[in-house]
């Protein structure tokens, strides 16, 4: 990998991102709007999660959630449309650009709106009244998951060989990590089978990791060692896709 290829392909996504870059901030502002609305202001004012408020809690779930889908939507379509119906994708494959490179950059690109959007969250929550505590370790964690999903979406784009088929992979993927992995209530309570299927999942990871930094309790090494793993196989993965593409 160059570090000139990886900026050449990160700046073409930064280009296309800054000319609609209000468009993009204003769009993601409606999702957490309403998840604050009706979980902090409606049910979160008549709860309380040990010993604090609900919008507290589910605040670090959001963030993660939406770094998933933010970061994943970001690379997935786009380049899936690029392969399958738009064949820019052959304007990279004849380029002097590796496929580390390409795969590191369009990631890299990913996970840039999976923060600014996570970014436009804090914000909200904050005049929300929330309360969480921004640290480096939290900064780094929300950028590690970002960068897992935005690296899933690459290799479901390169995968998936229809536009349906990508809708179906959130539907049957995103959707259920969406609403199973801890993000608005803890697992506890779950059969143990599907609590144990629940540990897999990356998101579940992200949630509880951003939680408890988040809450300025100590990093949980175990679940930021769970995102690293999956972020290094599915790059790992992408890269091999490239390079199968290619040749």
């Amino acid at each position: 990998m160059r570090l000139e290829d990886i900026c050449t392909v990160f700046w073409r996504d930064w280009v296309v991102l800054n000319r609609r870059l209000i468009k993009f901030v204003l769009s993601r502002m409606i999702g957490p709007v309403l998840y604050l609305v009706a979980f902090g202001w409606g049910l979160g004012r008549s709860l309380s999660v040990n010993g604090g408020s609900y919008l507290d809690f589910i605040l670090p779930g959001i963030m993660a959630l939406n770094a998933m889908n933010i970061s994943f939507s970001a690379v997935g379509s786009p380049l899936n449309m690029s392969r399958l119906y738009h064949k820019t994708l052959e304007e990279y494959l004849i380029a002097p650009i590796g496929p580390g490179s390409f795969v590191a950059g369009k990631v890299l690109a990913g996970a840039l709106r999976g923060l600014i959007s996570c970014a436009v969250i804090f914000v909200l929550a904050y005049l929300f009244g929330a309360k969480l505590t921004i640290s480096v370790s939290f900064l780094l964690t929300l950028l590690l998951t970002c960068l897992l999903f935005a690296a899933m979406g690459l290799v479901a784009a390169m995968l998936i060989n229809s536009h349906e088929d990508m809708a179906s992979f959130n539907t049957y993927v995103l959707l259920p990590m969406s609403f199973l992995c801890a993000t608005f209530f803890t697992p506890d309570r779950l059969p143990q089978v599907l609590r144990w299927f629940i540990e897999l999942l990356p998101l579940t990871h992200a949630t509880y990791a951003l939680r408890a930094i988040g809450a300025g309790l100590e990093t949980p090494w175990l679940s930021v060692s769970v995102l690293a793993v999956y972020t290094v196989l599915l790059a790992g993965v992408g890269v091999w896709t490239m390079v199968r593409v290619r040749d």
